[in-house]
């Protein structure tokens, strides 16, 4: 009896000393990496841009990550090159036109201010020195890729607003 008592014991001891070692090692572990990051962040801070965009060439080489073309806020997704294709096939493309793109392209002066809190509304997520440069840098894209009725009103609204809109 005593000695099942000992073995269990025993055995208790043993798990803690098992899981606190476990415990201390992941602690150094995470201290390490944790130095480890901030040593090469600090290294980082201190490069120049040339050798940061450098840097940046070399780990995209090196982990093999492919380069993704940047997109302007407010635009459509990026156009892949037109491939030549028969003249069969662009011909019941262009009569069953289904989406639209709305581009603004003039404005009244008289109205900019207006225009610019139009547009603030109609594009999510645009405070409004942003709409002002965007209203300000024509021609522009306002939505793309919308059905034609979405694409009139919308067009409506912008011309009640003061601007002059071309529905692509």
């Amino acid at each position: 009896m005593i000695s099942t008592k000992m073995f269990y014991l025993r055995s208790i001891a043993r798990s803690k000393v098992v899981v606190s070692s476990s415990i201390r090692f992941r602690t150094l572990t995470q201290e390490a990496s944790a130095e480890k990051i901030q040593r090469i962040v600090s290294d980082i801070s201190q490069l120049t841009l040339i050798e940061v965009a450098e840097l940046n060439q070399v780990l995209k080489t090196t982990l093999k990550i492919p380069d993704a073309p940047v997109m302007a806020y407010g635009a459509g997704p990026a156009v892949a090159q037109a491939q030549p294709k028969d003249e069969e096939e662009e011909a019941p493309k262009a009569k069953a036109q289904t989406i639209f793109t709305v581009k603004l392209t003039k404005y009244d002066e008289t109205k900019k201010i207006a225009l610019i809190k139009e547009i603030k509304t109609i594009v999510e997520g645009m405070n409004l020195v942003q709409a002002k440069k965007f209203v300000e840098t024509l021609p522009a894209v306002v939505r793309a890729d919308i059905p034609k009725e979405e694409a009139e009103k919308l067009s409506a609204t912008i011309a009640a607003a003061g601007g002059i809109c071309e529905i692509v």
